[in-house]
């Protein structure tokens, strides 16, 4: 993908992962443009960067073959109908990560044959380390598969999906799901607190808790319930501790937040992708 040219149209935070991750993978930053109507923004980005920097969302398309759309959802009908006129079906890849956004408002836009890749990252991304997954319409071909997988991939892990139905679940679990272990980090470390320990200790610990299970879970190849089984001594403190958030039925809560964020995720895809107004 050395010689693809890439617009990244809105300079924020995720637009700014996305950015250093292809420089830190050794991506030409010559071949890259940002395009943001935030002047400040804009020379942050050339700075830290050196990539090219625009105002114009069309000049930044017309110097590109890959595009990958950074904007707001609530912007992205507005954007992407101004992109229609400056896009070509022969050259041009459009990547999303607009969440909410399906393909079928996207080919509505701007135009029903153009190759089109929607992925879902989370916010991990920020720091190299996000969970994306992709999914792309019958007219993105296999070179453009793999530049889009390419550009999603400096920025953690990319699985691909057949099904885009499959996208509300997958914003409930991994897109939602960092929340999750915050809220989950934040209990422990409040009630370490009520036990007497000082913050500081507790925000680490819990910090470093939460790194080690998660790296070791992913360098070993038993499943979770396994894990948990291993680190359970029967007797311990720990089974103490499972047994109470079991007889809470944490399972259930887990089930119910999943079922409310996936049907979130639905309505919201819903009002973004109307066609009216």
């Amino acid at each position: 993908m050395t010689n693809e040219r890439i617009a990244v149209i809105g300079g924020g935070n995720m637009a700014r992962s996305l950015i250093g991750g292809l420089i830190g993978d050794g991506y030409d930053k010559s071949r890259l443009w940002v395009s943001d109507p935030d002047a400040q923004r804009l020379g942050q980005l050339a700075d830290h960067f050196g990539v090219h920097t625009t105002h114009s969302n069309g000049e930044a398309v017309q110097n590109a073959d890959t595009i990958i759309l950074a904007v707001k959802p609530q912007a992205m009908r507005d954007v992407a109908e101004q992109l229609r006129e400056h896009l070509d079906i022969t050259r041009h890849l459009v990547i999303s990560i607009a969440a909410g956004i399906r393909m079928q408002a996207l080919e509505m836009w701007m135009g029903e044959t153009l190759p089109i890749v929607r992925a879902m990252p989370n916010t991990p991304a920020l720091v190299q380390s996000g969970a994306t997954v992709l999914v792309a319409n019958p007219m993105v071909s296999k070179a453009q598969r793999d530049a889009a997988e390419t550009v999603l991939r400096s920025v953690g892990l990319v699985l691909w999906v057949v099904d885009e139905t499959q996208m509300d679940s997958i914003t409930a679990l991994s897109g939602c799901g960092p929340a999750y272990f915050f809220l989950v980090m934040e209990c422990l470390d409040n009630a370490a607190q009520k036990l007497g320990l000082p913050a500081r200790l507790t925000r680490l610990l819990t910090l470093h808790t939460a790194f080690g299970a998660a790296k070791l879970a992913l360098e070993s190849e038993e499943d979770s319930a396994t894990l948990r089984a291993r680190v359970t001594s029967p007797g311990g403190a720990t089974e103490q501790a499972i047994k109470v958030l079991q007889q809470a039925n944490l399972q259930s809560l887990f089930d119910e937040a999943l079922r409310a964020a996936q049907q979130r995720s639905m309505e919201l895809a819903d009002q973004l992708g109307r066609n009216d107004g």
